[in-house]
């Protein structure tokens, strides 16, 4: 759903930002970073490295937030985040909570 209201404080909103960075050669394929993305930065790719295990590609690097989630679960320590600082987003889009009724 498109909202078509935004914040009046909308560019002070500032979203981290960074950079994946997958070193093929350690993975090992077990699938946790792409599973566990928030943003759904990653997918394994179809291709092998030289141990035979299909490590993860990135298919689109502006989504990260720079979570670091990717990088702490990784047990091969075969991806890490570079921060790219803080950007102002294009659009401020709302949360939307499941609410339990009680």
């Amino acid at each position: 759903m498109k909202y078509w209201r935004q914040p009046l404080d909308r560019e002070r909103v500032q979203v981290p930002r960074g950079t994946v960075r997958i070193i093929e050669e350690r993975c090992k394929g077990c699938g946790f970073c792409v599973e566990f993305c928030p943003q759904h930065v990653l997918v394994m790719s179809q291709r092998t490295n030289s141990k035979g295990y299909h490590p993860p590609e990135i298919v689109d690097d502006s989504q990260c937030v720079n979570c670091g989630l990717c990088a702490l679960l990784c047990p091969d320590f075969a991806i890490y985040v570079i921060d790219d600082g803080l950007h102002a987003p294009e659009t401020v889009a709302p949360i939307h909570r499941i609410e339990v009724k009680r």
